[in-house]
């Protein structure tokens, strides 16, 4: 029951800190809209989303799920304020997913070396913190909206087809919360099981185990 407890916890700050990311990545490319609607902090209180920090987070724990994932509040900001118009959205959408691939590589390095000196329990944590921040890091690359891989690649694109990307982003988002929903039982059905081995085997070259 601690370690299921602990699990959702870092969870929820994960994908505090994916968000928070974002929004310095946007100021630090010109745009104060985070900044100055209180969003670059870690405080938790402005970015928990009841169903995205805590209701989706705690049923896939529970049920063992395949798919690890939660979102916070996105946090705002204007890409036309963004200093770099051809790459800006692409280095912040990129932002988060290295922020969590970061941290997973951090704390796979402390988990192979509190294995290996006997720190079973603390590695266990560890363990726990590399696995969870994989799991959100590689799941956000996947290009589909409203993840950030889509923003990455739409980013990436040359202008005219970024602008048709972006268009069916605009009504995927038009739809709300029905698609994303939609989006994760797909994911879970058809793609779940390898992207899980996916996520396994780079977790034990992290690790060592």
């Amino acid at each position: 029951m601690e370690a299921l407890i602990f699990g959702i916890i870092v969870l929820i700050l994960s994908v505090i800190i994916h968000e928070v990311a974002h929004g310095y990545a946007a100021y630090a490319l010109g745009d104060p809209t985070a900044k100055l609607a209180g969003r670059l902090t870690l405080n938790p209180v402005p970015h928990i989303d009841l169903v995205g920090s805590i209701i989706l987070p705690g049923l896939m724990v529970l049920s063992n799920s395949g798919v690890l994932f939660g979102w916070a509040k996105p946090v705002p900001y204007n890409p036309y304020n963004l200093k770099n118009q051809r790459w800006g959205e692409a280095i912040v959408g990129a932002a988060g997913v290295a922020t969590n691939l970061l941290i997973a590589v951090v704390f796979g390095l402390i988990t192979r070396y509190a294995y290996t000196h006997g720190y079973d329990v603390f590695a266990g944590l560890a363990a726990i913190v590399t696995l969870t921040n994989l799991s959100l890091g590689l799941f956000n690359l996947i290009p589909i909206p409203p993840l950030d891989g889509y923003t990455i690649l739409r980013g990436l694109l040359p202008y005219r087809l970024s602008l048709s990307f972006r268009a069916l982003e605009e009504r995927m988002q038009a739809a709300g919360f029905l698609t994303l929903i939609i989006l994760l039982f797909a994911f879970s059905y058809f793609f779940s099981g390898p992207f899980s081995e996916f996520i396994a085997y780079i977790f034990r070259l992290l690790v060592g185990v």
